[in-house]
């Protein structure tokens, strides 16, 4: 007997009809694993990107315990982005197939508010919305969800990206406490694993990336004059191209001085250092964490505290000062199963030290071996408007969205992450559409409000 095979669950003869003539025909490692938990009723989190099968994994769940006769909202799906909404939806919608008169609602910022009155009046199954839409409907009591029974997070890491936790926490205030909650990121931070302990009730975890292979670190030495460093460094970055890259120096003058002539070079960096009054250490680090700047040149007393999820490579431009801090500082990148780079500068005068490091794992390698680069350009995926107004001015991640993809037009995979502070929110646009956001924003309101917008 397969044990892919969606006939071992319990599920109706009309379900498993449905799945076989909509084409799944066997489960995939997500699926095969949460699905016999999330039909017992169980509270799970699960790491799974998009295209791993989620939405059936928890769509199917919802569906087999669904009460068709009793018209009222029985689960609710938060979702970053309307895109992601609508498309979770349209799949629940071939899922459902196998009952008539099971009604999908989407409740998402960028839509009008009147046509989604409507729409609630005449009643729905399973609702799939954005945070800020649904709590709004909640607060107005156009929304009711006393009678649910699944609460569902998708692409949770994304939605604490794009600064939604308040959202969430108010949501869940109007949530039941008896009810099943089915929690779904790409990426096991600590701040997810703290939801769930909040949310969730004796959770299953399920890492179906766990068969990965585990984080592996490709460790690089090279023996260099002084005068060569520099010119090592636009080299490994033109022969290995990045996303992303933290550069660590000993001393604030140099990291300012490499930042500089990287710059100079076409290749976006940005330096942080003791020296950087607070208000521009938080542009840095917002700039570097939403990629609105590829290489990051830091201390390591400027970089504490710094979480980058995923960060393809760190170059240790000086030999740090204990092998100790040499771990701390690789150990940022290959996090998440995935392979990272590190690169480290050894002067002639440390060369003692660095027997230190010598083992048949790292490798020491002939700088003069790597292919000088030509015309090498490192530009940055987004790039980062600033709007004057934060968590003082009640301003929320779910406005912010609303006014880009409502009056705005912006599709919602055009924004990235997004951070409120007190009196400032920093988001995120693709850098080719950010002329057309930050004009929208400048002349548009949020909240009915306008706000002084810049691009940082």
């Amino acid at each position: 007997m397969n044990k892919k095979d969606f006939s071992n669950l319990p599920l109706s003869k009309e379900m498993l009809s449905n799945l076989n003539e909509i084409g799944y025909k066997e489960m995939t490692p997500i699926q095969a694993q949460s699905l016999p938990y999330i039909l017992e009723g169980r509270d799970v989190i699960a790491q799974a990107k998009t295209g791993s099968g989620k939405t059936a994994a928890f769509g199917i769940g919802l569906l087999h315990k669904l009460q068709v006769k009793k018209f009222r909202v029985q689960s609710l799906i938060l979702c970053p982005t309307r895109e992601l909404a609508d498309q979770v939806a349209k799949e629940l919608r071939m899922l459902a197939r196998f009952k008539h008169n099971i009604k999908i609602l989407t409740l998402c910022g960028g839509s009008a508010f009147g046509p989604q009155l409507g729409s609630l009046r005449h009643g729905a199954h399973i609702v799939v919305g954005t945070p800020g839409r649904v709590l709004k409907h909640l607060k107005k009591e156009t929304l009711s969800l006393e009678d649910l029974d699944t609460l569902i997070l998708d692409e949770a890491d994304r939605m604490l990206d794009m600064g939604f936790s308040e959202e969430i926490n108010e949501v869940l205030s109007f949530v039941p406490k008896q009810r099943q909650t089915l929690l779904f990121s790409a990426t096991y931070t600590d701040e997810i694993l703290d939801i769930s302990a909040s949310i969730q009730k004796d959770a299953l975890n399920i890492k179906t990336v766990s068969t990965e292979v585990a984080n592996k670190i490709i460790e690089r030495f090279y023996e260099l004059q002084s005068s060569q460093k520099l010119d090592t460094l636009i080299n490994i970055l033109g022969n290995f191209k990045p996303e992303n890259v933290i550069v660590f120096a000993n001393t604030k003058a140099e990291v300012q001085e490499i930042a500089d002539t990287l710059q100079k070079n076409k290749i976006d960096a940005l330096a942080i250092h003791g020296d950087l009054e607070q208000y521009e250490r938080n542009d840095v680090l917002v700039q570097f964490a939403n990629k609105s700047t590829p290489v990051l040149v830091a201390t390591d007393v400027a970089a504490r505290g710094l979480d980058i999820k995923e960060l393809s490579m760190v170059i240790n431009y000086d030999l740090p000062h204990s092998q100790e801090i040499y771990t701390h500082r690789i150990g940022r990148t290959a996090r998440a199963g995935a392979e990272g780079l590190a690169f480290t500068f050894i002067s002639p005068y440390e060369a003692d030290k660095a027997d230190e490091y010598r083992d048949e794992n790292r490798l020491f390698e002939d700088a003069n071996l790597l292919k000088p680069v030509q015309s090498f350009e490192m530009k940055p995926q987004n790039i980062t408007l600033v709007i004057e107004g934060g968590k003082k001015d009640k301003v929320r991640a779910g406005d912010i969205l609303g006014a880009l993809t409502g009056e705005a037009g912006l599709s919602g995979d055009s924004i990235g992450k997004i951070d409120i502070y007190d009196r400032q929110s920093y988001v995120a646009i693709e850098a080719g559409k950010i002329d057309e956001a930050h004009e929208k924003l400048k002349n548009g309101k949020i909240k009915g409000k306008k706000f002084s917008v810049w691009i940082l």
